[in-house]
């Protein structure tokens, strides 16, 4: 029987999950028949930053950062229930469950687990508002959690990093690992892939709606800008599998090692952060954004500090490029996920998807 109450997405987004699996066999293919590709993509970068990544991240990050009313900000903030839900999953329950997988499922191999820790560090500040407005949750407190997470991200990351890596395994009478992560590195990401695209997304915001109205700029302006987000991913994508490929295709043992405690992480935090935002009494939209932003991971930051803490080659910069392979197809299923359950989860919620939308979720 057809559930008529049961959100349905647009055809472009039921095919995104087909177009996310040609983009991700394009770069492979890409890495292996033309490898002068991920060569010259490889040596285009300013301080370790891969510009031809950072351009795709902007370009997928400034139209869900456009679309959002910065003057709701204020409110969302002094929203204690959520801004407390949101740091206790990302900076205690997220490292700490990552933690615990990787030494699950890869005890015996020391350089991928140190990755896999790494990778539950970086909280997601960028591909989870993409998640967010596929899903159709706030978009205000989304950028508003974003932004959150890379302060934190500045101030504990290397913290946290010592704590996991040294600190509680000598507690456990573990293996410890020693590491040192570059804090320059760390804002170097997140001005780049947050700072850029919010700064754009709020001058355009502020002059569209100066000189032309806010009706023109929601309902002309941002329509036009939309598919932007998409050709961003599917462009992302395309050029990390590039650049990640060969590396991929060599050690296919590595890659199904992390892949499976990457898919119970996630699938483990989404689960769970749904549920306790639902418990805690939060709405639909709420909820949508306090599970992906919980669920996601920064994999340009985890990559980028692996490589530039153990070498390109290592098996740890290994393990954070194999993020972004499990991260997202599953997270673009958890998209799916989230808008079947939804008008089971809240019944009668009017922050729910409307029933009829054929819009593309993102417009």
């Amino acid at each position: 029987m057809n559930d008529s109450s049961t959100p349905q997405l647009s055809i472009l987004d039921r095919l995104l999950p087909l177009f996310i699996l040609v983009a991700m066999a394009i770069g492979i293919a890409l890495s292996v028949w033309v490898p002068q590709t991920s060569e010259l993509l490889n040596r285009v970068k300013v301080s370790d930053i891969s510009l031809p990544i950072a351009l795709g991240l902007l370009v997928m990050m400034y139209p869900p950062l456009a679309k959002v009313r910065f003057e709701k900000a204020r409110k969302i903030v002094r929203d204690r229930r959520l801004m407390a839900l949101s740091l206790l999953l990302n900076w205690v329950l997220g490292p700490l469950v990552m933690f615990a997988l990787a030494w699950v499922f890869l005890p015996n191999e020391p350089e991928l687990r140190t990755g896999l820790v790494i990778v539950g560090l970086a909280r997601c500040i960028a591909m989870v508002l993409v998640w967010s407005d596929l899903s159709c949750a706030d978009r205000e407190a989304t950028a508003v959690l974003v932004a959150i997470n890379s302060v934190f991200q500045l101030l504990m990351f290397s913290v946290l990093g010592w704590f996991y890596l040294q600190v509680l395994p000598g507690w456990l009478g573990l293996d410890t690992t020693s590491a040192q992560f570059s804090f320059a590195a760390i804002a170097r990401s997140v001005l780049i892939f947050l700072g850029i695209p919010l700064a754009l997304g709020v001058v355009s915001r502020l002059i569209g709606e100066h000189y032309k109205g806010r009706e023109w700029f929601e309902n002309s302006f941002l329509p036009k800008v939309s598919p932007l987000a998409m050709i961003g991913l599917l462009y992302t994508i395309v050029v990390l599998f590039c650049l990640q490929g060969r590396q991929i295709l060599q050690h296919p043992w590595s890659v199904a090692s992390v892949a499976v405690p990457l898919l119970a992480y996630f699938v483990l935090m989404f689960g769970i952060s749904l549920v306790a935002a639902r418990a805690s009494g939060m709405n639909y939209a709420q909820s949508a954004s306090t599970a992906f932003t919980a669920t996601g991971n920064n994999f340009e930051l985890a990559i980028a500090v692996t490589i530039g803490t153990f070498g390109a080659t290592s098996s740890q910069a290994l393990a954070g490029t194999i993020g972004p392979m499990v991260e997202i197809p599953v997270l673009v299923a958890l998209v799916y996920v989230m808008r079947a359950v939804g008008p089971r989860l809240f019944p009668g919620d009017p922050t729910l998807p409307p029933a009829s939308s054929t819009a593309h979720a993102s417009a």
